[in-house]
């Protein structure tokens, strides 16, 4: 296998926009799409507020997937943070916690993980993390992020997708400082028009994304939009697949060794 369909999904601790807690319906929803590998955000882990469950290893669960998650947040039994599911040979290489504004003033802690998987026999570099949402905090995170302990670091060797609900629209200063270095699928696919992720019922904003760098090839990219996906959470599903041995393969996004703006 060389083709692989990766999805990013802010689940919002599975609360839907109708204030009801279902993991249940984000796993129909993501079950629906078929992904080999699942970047989540706002995942909880013993609160109670969403029950007091392990919503990774439930999502897994019903996913048919191993999960590995990362706690950004950690106030005694409980947890909330991002996770990576697959079916797929995974092994994980780093997590852990992001510079920001949390010392100074009351916004969540932020985290990342970095796994690599077996994909047809090469190992893709999986990033997936959930930014601040200030652009300065962003900028200080994605400082972390590209530097030598993270997509810097000789292991994070390409192809890898860098994933995330990334509160940063096309324009910012954080979005342009990926896009000299990464390739954002949404722009790569086709002609068509990049679609929003969020609000999850009537999107306008375009803050979730998939970045490629390396050799590969973007044979679809979605937006999932069905009845179900707008209810389930407050942002919508963004579903790509990728080919890391086409014929046509090309590069994407800059070398590794290439200095950070």
């Amino acid at each position: 296998m060389s083709r692989f369909r990766i999805l990013s999904y802010n689940v919002h601790s599975c609360i839907g926009t109708d204030k009801q807690h279902s993991p249940e319906r984000v796993a129909h929803v993501i079950a629906s799409c078929k992904p080999d590998i699942v970047a989540l955000q706002e995942i909880d882990v013993g609160r109670p507020r969403t029950g007091s469950i392990d919503q990774a290893r439930t999502l897994a669960s019903l996913l048919g997937m191993e999960a590995h998650f990362h706690a950004s947040t950690h106030v005694g039994p409980e947890r909330y943070g991002d996770a990576i599911l697959t079916a797929l040979p995974i092994s994980m290489v780093r997590t852990g916690p992001l510079p920001g504004f949390h010392d100074r003033i009351k916004v969540e802690p932020r985290g990342a993980l970095w796994a690599s998987i077996d994909v047809g026999g090469a190992a893709l570099q999986v990033v997936n993390t959930h930014l601040g949402v200030w652009p300065h905090e962003q900028m200080l995170q994605l400082s972390t992020l590209l530097g030598p302990d993270w997509l810097g670091h000789p292991d994070c060797h390409d192809p890898v997708v860098f994933v995330g609900d990334f509160n940063a629209p096309p324009g910012l200063s954080p979005y342009r400082r990926l896009a000299a270095q990464f390739t954002d699928v949404q722009k790569e696919w086709g002609d068509r028009k990049a679609k929003p992720t969020f609000p999850g019922r009537l999107p306008t904003l375009r803050i979730d994304h998939v970045w490629l760098r390396g050799r590969a090839k973007v044979e679809n990219v979605e937006v999932v939009r069905t009845p179900l996906a707008r209810v389930a959470s407050d942002h919508l599903p963004l579903v790509v697949d990728i080919d890391i041995h086409a014929n046509d393969a090309r590069d994407h996004g800059a070398s590794i060794h290439k200095k950070s703006a």
